[in-house]
């Protein structure tokens, strides 16, 4: 990093590893950058207090590293990272004051987890019970779910429907872990059509 730049800083951007979302800019110097790397907590050089300060020292809403990416100059370090908490002082999600939510963050968080599920078995799980009887029965579930989502969309019980769908989501997502095809592939074929 080329912290001659900057007198010894340079901007750290924070941004959510799950749902991107831009959390809080800060700075940090050479110190600050080594002990976030060390202890994948993000610390920065506070300006105001003239002295390195972890986020979350004092309310534990601290910042967990996942990655640290330098930009193309070496003057800007990118981290992400999953909050714990609210990050901003003031209480809210973001120093930006957007919410760190999404629907679809969601469903990469449960993807994951199936992934993890089919990497490492739990005993008594669902999920590793459909890996552990093969594609043949996983694709049949897919299949089943798929029925009866076209049955409770003909019917004009909203929740019941939604429950299916929910199903028919989750079944797919365990398939497309057995084939080792991530969701965003299949994104990928649809942003494709889209042209």
């Amino acid at each position: 990093m080329d912290f001659q730049k900057g007198n010894g800083l340079v901007p750290a951007i924070v941004q959510d590893v799950l749902t991107l979302r831009v959390l809080m800019l800060g700075y940090m110097n050479e110190e600050a950058l080594k002990k976030t790397k060390a202890e994948k907590r993000v610390t920065f050089f506070s300006r105001t207090k003239n002295r390195l300060w972890t986020k979350g020292e004092t309310s534990g809403n601290f910042l967990d590293v996942v990655h640290i990416i330098e930009d193309c100059d070496q003057d800007t370090v990118l981290i992400k990272a999953k909050p714990v908490g609210p990050v901003c002082h003031t209480g809210t999600d973001t120093c930006f004051d957007e919410v760190n939510d999404s629907a679809l963050t969601f469903l990469s968080y449960l993807e994951n987890v199936i992934i993890d599920t089919k990497a490492s078995p739990r005993e008594g799980s669902y999920t590793t019970r459909l890996f552990e009887k093969g594609i043949n029965k996983i694709a049949q579930k897919v299949g089943e779910e798929a029925v009866e989502v076209v049955i409770e969309a003909k019917d004009n019980d909203n929740e019941k429907f939604k429950g299916e769908c929910a199903d028919l989501i989750y079944h797919l997502l365990v398939l497309l872990a057995e084939k080792n095809i991530r969701l965003t592939e299949v994104v990928d074929v649809l942003k494709a059509r889209q042209k």
